[in-house]
């Protein structure tokens, strides 16, 4: 009884500081909103797509922090810019995605490491955002987060079938009268801003797993759109929940232990499901 009760002890510790609760909080709901927007991006097959991002949002943060520029406005623009010319680029089935992706994003990666290298003042700031400092977080990372979130959330729920028809098949929702061409540059421009106010949280080198792996989870878990949007969110909210906790009582990285934590999830589901569950991650079923 009286090491059952120093073990719950122990477990409660790091919520006896703010900034723990804080790093607590803003993961979490990061976790969430990774995961309702990695749906589109796994449905679409554009796992690429927040690799790409979080890069090319680091040229625009690097360049922020070198001219002690507002990052959220600096990076922010940067990224949206950004994700809509990829979306502009792809559609225009010149090069295609996976290439538009490549020249843009890699083009303002390089542009970032070259402010990095040039200017050793912005050092510091560029790391927190290569590889994440939850615990470092500031009110105003809180609530860009929270912002973004509900934003995400309810342009989600209001344009539902748009989504849906869109992301399944875009030809169909064209010649219905659905704007496929403002579909994507919506879901462009919140997969930027996600990716803008969750990389100092996760970083830059992991967020993308964080897009992908909880919606794949998801994706093993049921053959239903709807049921994805609210389980991929779960997966990623708790995902992010167990990574702070473990990674405090372990002394280790909270940005990678979460990844670890969704990866872990990921594999188990794998292995559980059967053949059945992996047959859903190969064909779209009836969603």
């Amino acid at each position: 009884m009286g090491s059952s009760l120093v073990y719950a002890l122990s477990l409660g510790e790091p919520y006896g500081f703010q900034f723990f609760r804080n790093g607590a909080f803003v993961a979490l709901i990061a976790g969430g909103l990774c995961g309702l927007l990695g749906v589109f991006v796994v449905l679409r097959g554009m796992s690429y797509i927040g690799h790409g991002l979080s890069h090319a949002v680091f040229g625009g943060a690097a360049a922020s922090a070198v001219m002690n520029f507002n990052y959220f406005i600096g990076a922010g623009i940067w990224g949206v810019v950004s994700g809509v010319l990829i979306g502009r680029i792809a559609r225009r089935r010149i090069i295609g995605a996976d290439a538009a992706i490549g020249v843009v994003t890699t083009a303002s990666f390089a542009l970032g490491l070259a402010l990095l290298n040039r200017y050793g003042q912005a050092k510091r700031s560029i790391e927190a955002v290569l590889f994440g400092s939850v615990l470092g977080v500031k009110n105003s990372d809180i609530v860009a987060v929270l912002v973004v979130a509900v934003l995400a959330t309810v342009i989600i729920v209001l344009g539902y079938r748009k989504f849906l028809f869109s992301t399944f098949d875009p030809e169909v929702a064209e010649v219905s009268g659905v704007k496929v061409s403002l579909m994507e540059a919506a879901l462009m421009v919140m997969l930027s801003l996600t990716i803008l106010v969750t990389m100092r949280v996760i970083g830059t080198l992991l967020i993308s797993a964080l897009l992908v792996i909880p919606a794949a989870t998801a994706r093993l878990l049921t053959n239903r759109f709807s049921r994805m949007l609210w389980i991929s969110p779960l997966i990623g909210a708790a995902s992010a929940f167990l990574g702070m906790n473990v990674a405090y009582h372990t002394n280790t990285s909270a940005s990678a232990m979460i990844i670890l934590m969704a990866a872990a999830t990921f594999t188990c589901v794998y292995f559980g499901s059967g053949v059945r569950g992996r047959r859903r991650m190969a064909s779209f079923g009836h969603l």
